[in-house]
């Protein structure tokens, strides 16, 4: 059986012809679906563009903290395209504090609403800013589907995250020679709970690390989740491409 692999948070670049090619090269080695991540109001339009444009790719719609200022104007019209699959990312992140704390928080809750409003699925960034992530979470309600996109916590916080009913996303980052506390966490995740990722171009994994991310290597992000869980990668492949096409109601 072909081995299959979804790229379920990824940001592809705006140069269509240039994103194709990305696109083709994970094809070719098992990445037969993508989902490209909006950040803002213009990188959402242009994600769902994209979605349109190449196949095997769907996008989100969200504004990331970093851009919370912007507010969220004109992103209902983008939730209700049969290419945007989810609302995101969004969230809070208290490691560069690009946007004021209140406004992330006020912008993170506006998009958890919006996740309630047209039943999608809701993509979390969090950086250093896990007890008010949760703590609007518990407010505002966790919606059916919701990820942890590029989990970077440990064991106590996938805990947290499962028992709201939350995945956990990896990225390159469980491979880094470093993270020995998301790899603790990556092995207690169940299979049916857990989705990868690439965050291209960002955070490429071992041995890639610091130069730019691709799609294609998602395959070595499911190595390093199946190294940490002790399973063989067929296992990560399976159960990655199952609960992304039940998460975000992708196809084939």
């Amino acid at each position: 059986m072909t081995t299959r692999w979804t790229d379920n948070h990824c940001h592809l670049p705006g140069d269509l012809a240039l994103a194709r090619t990305l696109v083709d090269q994970a094809r070719a080695v098992g990445v037969e679906r993508l989902v490209d991540v909006g950040t803002d109001l213009a990188s959402s339009t242009a994600a769902s563009a994209r979605a349109r444009a190449l196949d095997g790719v769907w996008a989100t719609a969200g504004v990331h903290p970093h851009d919370a200022t912007e507010g969220l104007d004109g992103l209902v019209d983008l939730l209700g395209r049969p290419e945007v699959v989810a609302v995101g990312e969004c969230g809070l992140d208290y490691h560069y504090d690009h946007s004021p704390r209140d406004v992330q928080r006020d912008a993170f809750a506006a998009q958890i609403a919006l996740a309630h409003q047209h039943e999608l699925p809701l993509v979390i960034h969090t950086r250093e800013a896990w007890d008010d992530t949760f703590a609007i979470l518990d407010r505002e309600g966790v919606p059916a589907r919701t990820v942890m996109h590029c989990f970077t916590g440990g064991p106590d916080e996938a805990r947290a995250s499962l028992e709201r009913g939350a995945l956990l996303s990896f990225s390159g980052i469980v491979t880094f020679r470093s993270a020995g506390s998301l790899r603790a966490a990556a092995e207690q995740c169940p299979l049916d709970r857990l989705m990868v990722e690439t965050d291209a171009p960002y955070l490429a994994p071992e041995p890639h690390r610091g130069r730019p991310n691709r799609p294609e290597l998602v395959v070595r992000v499911g190595a390093g989740v199946a190294e940490a869980k002790g399973v063989p990668v067929d296992e990560v492949a399976a159960a990655s491409w199952a609960n992304a096409e039940a998460f975000y109601g992708l196809g084939s």
